[in-house]
This record gives structure tokens, sequence and C-alpha cells, in this order.
């Protein structure tokens, strides 16, 4: 069997598949709030150590997951309270002194619907950089400096994105740098209804196997913050699911008896073995996404903007 590792971003749901798996987690913080004002729920993941970070395959950091199922519904005064939210627990992460001049980074291919969360964000802004920069009466300028750039993908540019924002960082001296993404989840259920912020950073293109060097503290030399939405989850994870529900389904009607127990016997791994050899090759590469993710991104870009803005521009 081909070696296969689960498509996940979220450290939330990289706990949960450790704990299912083991009973035991160590090296790693956990702390769970309710949200006021809404039916959404913080989780905090901290990871301490090197034993940590290994268990979870995540590097040592602050992962912050907001999770609220209504997240995809147009409703402006719920959409208004997790930009609240986000933005308080954005200004957590990142110390006073790293806040002068924030430069925000779109990733994602704004042609290409699920992936079009970070240039949406970036079009929303408030970029104020610009006004400190030009003899603008004093009452207008801010407090802090916003400036964005899309960097586009790789096929588009011929450039890493890590080449980009590395020569504009060192051009433009940002106090910190705010990455924002779309991710791959685990769980159907978390798709476009889940905001995870990170003060480890990101690899671009990681939830789709899809590596390129790491924006990070260390890669870019600033402070570097992620915020990013699971939008797609891979096809075999779907298949998984499905054919554990359908076993179930065959023995509560007796129609078929101790296939659940014997699939139950086997690691997350091994189900999506099982499973990748079973489904077409076609289907193997393929990742999903919720038919309404238009709709979606454009809600969800907009709050995460808000936020920005409420914590940087305004």
């Amino acid at each position: 069997m081909r070696e296969f590792m689960i498509r996940t971003d979220l450290a939330v749901e990289a706990k949960e598949q450790y704990e299912g798996e083991t009973g035991q987690l160590q090296g790693v913080l956990v702390e769970t709030s309710h949200l006021e004002g809404t039916n959404g729920n913080l989780t905090k993941v901290t990871i301490l150590n090197k034993e940590g970070a290994q268990a979870l395959q995540k590097p040592i950091g602050t992962y912050l997951t907001i999770e609220a199922e209504d997240l995809p519904k147009p409703d402006t005064d719920y959409h208004s309270q997790i930009s609240k939210e986000l933005s308080k627990q954005l200004l957590a992460l990142l110390p006073e002194n790293d806040r002068t001049s924030i430069l925000v980074v779109g990733l994602g291919n704004r042609d290409v619907t699920p992936d079009a969360l970070g240039p949406k964000v970036v079009e929303h802004l408030c970029i104020t950089r610009h006004i400190r920069l030009s003899n603008l009466p004093s009452p207008l300028k801010k407090k802090y400096d916003i400036s964005g750039i899309i960097p586009g993908v790789m096929a588009q540019t011929g450039m890493e994105t890590y080449e980009i924002i590395k020569g504009i960082v060192e051009e433009t001296h940002p106090s910190a740098v705010l990455v924002i993404d779309a991710l791959a989840a685990r769980n159907t259920k978390r798709l476009n209804t889940t905001i995870q912020l990170s003060d480890t950073g990101i690899h671009p293109g990681s939830g789709v196997g899809n590596h390129r060097k790491a924006l990070t503290q260390e890669t870019l030399g600033v402070p570097t913050i992620s915020i990013g939405v699971p939008m797609v989850i891979d096809a075999a994870t779907i298949a998984a699911d499905t054919m554990e529900h359908f076993i179930t389904a065959l023995e509560e009607v007796h129609i078929v008896e101790g296939l659940s127990q014997t699939i139950e016997n086997f690691n997350e791994e091994e189900k999506h073995q099982l499973i990748l050899e079973l489904m077409d090759e076609r289907l193997r590469k393929m990742y999903v996404t919720p038919k309404d993710v238009d709709a979606s991104v454009d809600q969800i870009s907009f709050t995460i903007s808000e936020a920005i803005n409420l914590a940087f521009a305004i």
C-alpha cells in the first residue's frame, strides 16, 4: 500500500485524530471556551515542545480555532460579532510593538473560487500605509500602517510566493506579516464554518499536498501570523466516512454482522489506505468543496477583512 497522510490544516483536528488513536497527548495544552453573542466556540491549542510538535505534526506555537456553524449565513449582526472576536484574538497573538506596520498577504488564486479567500480579504482591506508616506494632514493618519499584496500562484508568476514576500519585507520593513489562505479540513462540518489563527506562519499549498517554502518568522525575519478557513476536503476522506456510515446502517438492519467492528479495529491511516486502494485513480487526487462556496468565500472574506480593519486600520 502506498503512503497516505490525512489532509488537515487544522490543529484542533490533528489533536482529535491523535487522541482518537492513542488516548494520550503530551506536550500540548488545550483550552476551550464559548463565544458570547454567538453559538460558536473558541479552542486554543498550544504546542509546548518537540514532543507535542511531533505528535500533531505541526510547529511549536499557538493555534486558535473559532468554530461557528452559522458563519456561511448572510447575517450581518452575527458576522459583526465574529469579526470583533477575531480582531480580539488577532491582537492577542501580536504584541503591541509588532503592530506598527502590518503587511497582509492574500495567498491563493483569485480565479479559483475555493482558493480565492486570501485575495478577496486583501481587496476588502482599508489600506493605510500610503497615508503615512504622503503629505496628507495628520488627522487622516492612522495608528498602524496597513499594506497588502496578492502574490498570485507560481503558475501565474513563475516565482515562489516566498521569493515575492521576502523581497517586499526587505524593501518595506513591516513589523509583522499577516498571511491569509484557504485550508483543508478532515471533517466536512468544519468546511466554511471554522477560522484558524496561528503564530507559526503557514506553508502555502500544504492542504492539497502542493508544498511550497514556508512563510514564517524564521524565513521572513518578522513575526508572521496566519488566518485560514477550510474550504476543501479530500475525496478519500469523504469516501471513508461514507463507508463507515453505510456499514453501520447495514448492521442496524441485520444485513451484515461484525463488519463495523472489524473496521473499528483499523486506525485512521489504515482506513484511508483501504479506501485509496478501492478508489479509481482519478478520484484519489480529487478535493471537494461545498456547492455554495462562492457565497461563503464572499461572506467570510469580508468578515476577516473587517476583523483586520478593526484591529489595525480604524
